[in-house]
Protein backbone atom coordinates (compact mmCIF):
# COMPACT_ATOMS: atom_id res chain seq x y z
CA UNK A 1 0.00 0.00 0.00
CA UNK A 2 1.41 3.37 -0.96
CA UNK A 3 1.05 6.63 0.90
CA UNK A 4 -0.98 9.08 -1.20
CA UNK A 5 1.10 11.96 0.21
CA UNK A 6 4.43 10.40 -0.75
CA UNK A 7 4.24 11.63 -4.32
CA UNK A 8 2.96 15.08 -3.37
CA UNK A 9 5.53 17.87 -3.33
CA UNK A 10 4.41 20.42 -0.73
CA UNK A 11 7.08 22.95 -1.73
CA UNK A 12 7.65 24.67 -5.02
CA UNK A 13 10.53 23.29 -7.10
CA UNK A 14 13.81 24.99 -6.22
CA UNK A 15 12.73 26.04 -2.71
CA UNK A 16 15.77 24.39 -1.12
CA UNK A 17 18.14 24.72 -4.03
CA UNK A 18 19.97 27.58 -2.32
CA UNK A 19 20.71 27.84 1.41
CA UNK A 20 19.23 30.82 3.20
CA UNK A 21 21.56 33.79 3.57
CA UNK A 22 23.04 34.24 7.05
CA UNK A 23 21.97 37.21 9.13
CA UNK A 24 24.23 40.23 9.15
CA UNK A 25 26.65 40.70 12.03
CA UNK A 26 24.68 43.72 13.23
CA UNK A 27 21.47 41.69 13.41
CA UNK A 28 23.19 38.82 15.21
CA UNK A 29 24.70 41.19 17.78
CA UNK A 30 21.33 42.91 18.30
CA UNK A 31 19.55 39.58 18.87
CA UNK A 32 22.23 38.37 21.25
CA UNK A 33 22.11 41.66 23.18
CA UNK A 34 18.34 41.43 23.55
CA UNK A 35 18.57 37.88 24.85
CA UNK A 36 21.25 38.83 27.39
CA UNK A 37 19.11 41.69 28.68
CA UNK A 38 16.11 39.41 29.17
CA UNK A 39 18.18 36.84 31.03
CA UNK A 40 19.68 39.45 33.33
CA UNK A 41 16.35 41.02 34.24
CA UNK A 42 15.00 37.60 35.21
CA UNK A 43 17.82 37.08 37.72
CA UNK A 44 16.92 38.55 41.12
CA UNK A 45 20.37 38.01 42.63
CA UNK A 46 22.06 40.05 39.90
CA UNK A 47 19.55 42.86 40.37
CA UNK A 48 20.37 42.84 44.09
CA UNK A 49 24.09 43.28 43.45
CA UNK A 50 23.58 45.75 40.62
CA UNK A 51 21.05 48.10 42.18
CA UNK A 52 19.84 47.41 45.73
CA UNK A 53 23.29 47.24 47.33
CA UNK A 54 24.60 50.39 45.56
CA UNK A 55 21.54 52.38 46.70
CA UNK A 56 22.09 51.25 50.30
CA UNK A 57 25.79 52.16 50.11
CA UNK A 58 24.92 55.58 48.68
CA UNK A 59 22.71 56.40 51.66
CA UNK A 60 25.31 55.02 54.09
CA UNK A 61 28.23 57.01 52.66
CA UNK A 62 26.13 60.16 52.64
CA UNK A 63 24.68 59.85 56.13
CA UNK A 64 27.60 58.32 58.04
CA UNK A 65 31.06 59.84 58.33
CA UNK A 66 33.75 57.60 56.85
CA UNK A 67 37.42 58.50 57.00
CA UNK A 68 38.33 61.75 55.27
CA UNK A 69 35.73 61.95 52.50
CA UNK A 70 35.56 65.65 51.53
CA UNK A 71 32.39 67.73 51.66
CA UNK A 72 29.89 67.71 50.09
CA UNK A 73 29.98 63.99 50.74
CA UNK A 74 27.35 63.14 48.13
CA UNK A 75 29.64 64.42 45.34
CA UNK A 76 32.21 61.76 46.22
CA UNK A 77 29.85 59.04 47.43
CA UNK A 78 28.08 58.88 44.08
CA UNK A 79 31.36 58.19 42.23
CA UNK A 80 32.18 55.17 44.41
CA UNK A 81 28.59 53.92 44.19
CA UNK A 82 28.56 54.19 40.40
CA UNK A 83 31.76 52.13 40.34
CA UNK A 84 30.16 49.58 42.67
CA UNK A 85 27.15 49.36 40.37
CA UNK A 86 29.30 48.93 37.27
CA UNK A 87 31.32 46.16 38.92
CA UNK A 88 28.22 44.33 40.11
CA UNK A 89 26.72 44.22 36.63
CA UNK A 90 29.72 44.08 34.33
CA UNK A 91 32.13 41.97 36.35
CA UNK A 92 30.61 39.89 39.15
CA UNK A 93 27.23 39.20 37.55
CA UNK A 94 28.78 38.64 34.15
CA UNK A 95 31.46 36.24 35.37
CA UNK A 96 29.11 34.12 37.50
CA UNK A 97 26.43 33.94 34.81
CA UNK A 98 28.93 32.86 32.15
CA UNK A 99 30.57 30.34 34.48
CA UNK A 100 27.32 28.57 35.29
CA UNK A 101 26.04 28.79 31.71
CA UNK A 102 29.16 26.84 30.74
CA UNK A 103 28.64 24.35 33.56
CA UNK A 104 25.02 23.57 32.62
CA UNK A 105 25.78 23.33 28.90
CA UNK A 106 23.89 26.46 27.81
CA UNK A 107 26.93 28.01 26.19
CA UNK A 108 27.89 24.68 24.60
CA UNK A 109 24.59 24.66 22.73
CA UNK A 110 24.98 28.32 21.86
CA UNK A 111 28.46 27.59 20.57
CA UNK A 112 26.97 25.00 18.22
CA UNK A 113 25.03 27.71 16.40
CA UNK A 114 26.47 29.82 13.57
CA UNK A 115 27.10 32.67 16.04
CA UNK A 116 30.83 33.53 16.12
CA UNK A 117 32.37 33.79 19.62
CA UNK A 118 33.07 37.48 19.02
CA UNK A 119 29.33 38.11 18.47
CA UNK A 120 28.43 36.35 21.72
CA UNK A 121 31.01 38.39 23.63
CA UNK A 122 29.89 41.63 21.93
CA UNK A 123 26.25 40.90 22.82
CA UNK A 124 27.13 40.42 26.47
CA UNK A 125 29.17 43.63 26.57
CA UNK A 126 26.46 45.68 24.84
CA UNK A 127 23.80 44.31 27.18
CA UNK A 128 26.01 45.35 30.08
CA UNK A 129 26.30 48.88 28.68
CA UNK A 130 22.52 49.18 28.41
CA UNK A 131 22.01 47.95 31.96
CA UNK A 132 24.73 50.19 33.39
CA UNK A 133 23.21 53.20 31.63
CA UNK A 134 19.86 52.52 33.28
CA UNK A 135 21.45 51.98 36.68
CA UNK A 136 23.51 55.16 36.38
CA UNK A 137 20.46 57.26 35.55
CA UNK A 138 18.51 55.86 38.50
CA UNK A 139 21.42 56.29 40.94
CA UNK A 140 21.98 59.81 39.62
CA UNK A 141 18.35 60.72 40.27
CA UNK A 142 18.58 59.39 43.84
CA UNK A 143 21.84 61.30 44.38
CA UNK A 144 20.19 64.46 43.02
CA UNK A 145 17.50 64.02 45.64
CA UNK A 146 20.27 63.95 48.25
CA UNK A 147 21.76 67.21 47.03
CA UNK A 148 24.08 66.23 44.16
CA UNK A 149 24.34 69.02 41.58
CA UNK A 150 26.91 68.13 38.89
CA UNK A 151 27.77 70.31 35.90
CA UNK A 152 26.50 69.19 32.50
CA UNK A 153 30.01 69.05 31.04
CA UNK A 154 31.13 66.84 33.91
CA UNK A 155 28.17 64.54 33.34
CA UNK A 156 29.09 64.12 29.68
CA UNK A 157 32.69 63.16 30.46
CA UNK A 158 31.50 60.99 33.34
CA UNK A 159 29.17 59.09 31.00
CA UNK A 160 32.10 58.32 28.69
CA UNK A 161 34.16 57.15 31.67
CA UNK A 162 31.35 54.88 32.87
CA UNK A 163 31.08 53.40 29.38
CA UNK A 164 34.81 52.71 29.28
CA UNK A 165 34.75 51.23 32.77
CA UNK A 166 31.80 49.02 31.89
CA UNK A 167 33.64 47.57 28.89
CA UNK A 168 36.78 47.02 30.98
CA UNK A 169 34.94 45.20 33.79
CA UNK A 170 32.83 43.24 31.32
CA UNK A 171 36.01 42.04 29.60
CA UNK A 172 37.37 40.97 32.99
CA UNK A 173 34.15 39.12 33.81
CA UNK A 174 34.08 37.32 30.48
CA UNK A 175 37.71 36.28 30.87
CA UNK A 176 37.11 34.92 34.36
CA UNK A 177 33.77 33.23 33.62
CA UNK A 178 34.85 31.89 30.25
CA UNK A 179 38.04 30.16 31.35
CA UNK A 180 37.56 28.71 34.86
CA UNK A 181 35.21 26.21 36.53
CA UNK A 182 31.92 27.62 37.80
CA UNK A 183 32.71 26.98 41.48
CA UNK A 184 36.05 28.75 41.18
CA UNK A 185 34.43 31.61 39.28
CA UNK A 186 31.81 32.05 42.02
CA UNK A 187 34.44 32.26 44.76
CA UNK A 188 36.92 34.41 42.85
CA UNK A 189 34.35 36.83 41.45
CA UNK A 190 32.96 37.64 44.90
CA UNK A 191 36.43 37.85 46.47
CA UNK A 192 37.73 40.17 43.75
CA UNK A 193 34.53 42.23 43.99
CA UNK A 194 35.11 42.89 47.71
CA UNK A 195 38.75 43.82 47.11
CA UNK A 196 37.78 46.19 44.30
CA UNK A 197 35.13 47.80 46.52
CA UNK A 198 37.89 48.62 49.01
CA UNK A 199 39.98 50.24 46.28
CA UNK A 200 37.00 52.33 45.15
CA UNK A 201 36.52 53.52 48.73
CA UNK A 202 40.17 54.51 48.99
CA UNK A 203 39.76 56.65 45.87
CA UNK A 204 37.24 58.89 47.66
CA UNK A 205 39.07 59.02 50.99
CA UNK A 206 37.49 56.44 53.31
CA UNK A 207 41.02 56.07 54.68
CA UNK A 208 43.87 58.59 54.66
CA UNK A 209 46.81 57.36 52.58
CA UNK A 210 50.08 58.93 51.39
CA UNK A 211 50.09 60.39 47.90
CA UNK A 212 52.61 57.75 46.78
CA UNK A 213 50.11 54.98 47.59
CA UNK A 214 47.39 56.77 45.64
CA UNK A 215 49.71 57.00 42.65
CA UNK A 216 50.25 53.23 42.76
CA UNK A 217 46.58 52.37 43.26
CA UNK A 218 45.59 53.99 39.97
CA UNK A 219 46.48 50.73 38.20
CA UNK A 220 43.60 49.01 40.06
CA UNK A 221 40.54 49.23 37.77
CA UNK A 222 38.00 50.15 40.46
CA UNK A 223 40.30 52.87 41.83
CA UNK A 224 40.92 54.14 38.30
CA UNK A 225 37.20 54.30 37.50
CA UNK A 226 36.29 56.06 40.76
CA UNK A 227 39.10 58.59 40.54
CA UNK A 228 38.25 59.19 36.87
CA UNK A 229 34.64 59.95 37.82
CA UNK A 230 35.79 62.33 40.57
CA UNK A 231 38.02 64.18 38.09
CA UNK A 232 35.35 64.24 35.37
CA UNK A 233 32.60 65.54 37.64
CA UNK A 234 34.99 68.23 38.92
CA UNK A 235 35.37 69.48 35.35
CA UNK A 236 38.69 67.83 34.45
CA UNK A 237 39.68 65.11 32.03
CA UNK A 238 41.04 61.89 33.64
CA UNK A 239 43.58 60.95 30.97
CA UNK A 240 45.71 58.59 33.10
CA UNK A 241 42.76 56.73 34.65
CA UNK A 242 41.11 56.40 31.23
CA UNK A 243 44.33 54.96 29.84
CA UNK A 244 44.44 52.40 32.66
CA UNK A 245 40.87 51.29 31.92
CA UNK A 246 41.65 51.07 28.20
CA UNK A 247 44.64 48.84 28.92
CA UNK A 248 42.52 46.54 31.11
CA UNK A 249 39.97 46.37 28.29
CA UNK A 250 42.53 45.52 25.64
CA UNK A 251 44.33 42.87 27.69
CA UNK A 252 41.29 41.13 29.21
CA UNK A 253 39.18 41.47 26.07
CA UNK A 254 41.89 40.01 23.88
CA UNK A 255 42.47 37.10 26.25
CA UNK A 256 38.72 36.48 26.54
CA UNK A 257 38.28 36.26 22.76
CA UNK A 258 41.26 33.92 22.43
CA UNK A 259 40.66 31.61 25.39
CA UNK A 260 36.87 31.77 25.90
CA UNK A 261 35.53 28.22 26.28
CA UNK A 262 31.95 27.12 25.70
CA UNK A 263 32.34 24.00 27.87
Amino acid sequence: MTDPLADTNRFAPGTFARPSAPASLARMVASQTRMELILFLRNGEQLLVALVIPVAVLFALTAIEFGSIPDPRIDYAITAVLTLSVMGTAFTGQAIAVGFDRRYGALKRLGGTPLPPAVIIAGKILATLVLVAGQSVLLGLIAAGLGWRPALAGLAVGALVIGLGSVAFSSMGLLLGGTLRAEIVLALANLIWFVLIGAAGLAIGVAALPDAIHDLLVVVPSYALTSALVTALDGGFPALAALVLAVWTAVCGGLAVRHFSFT
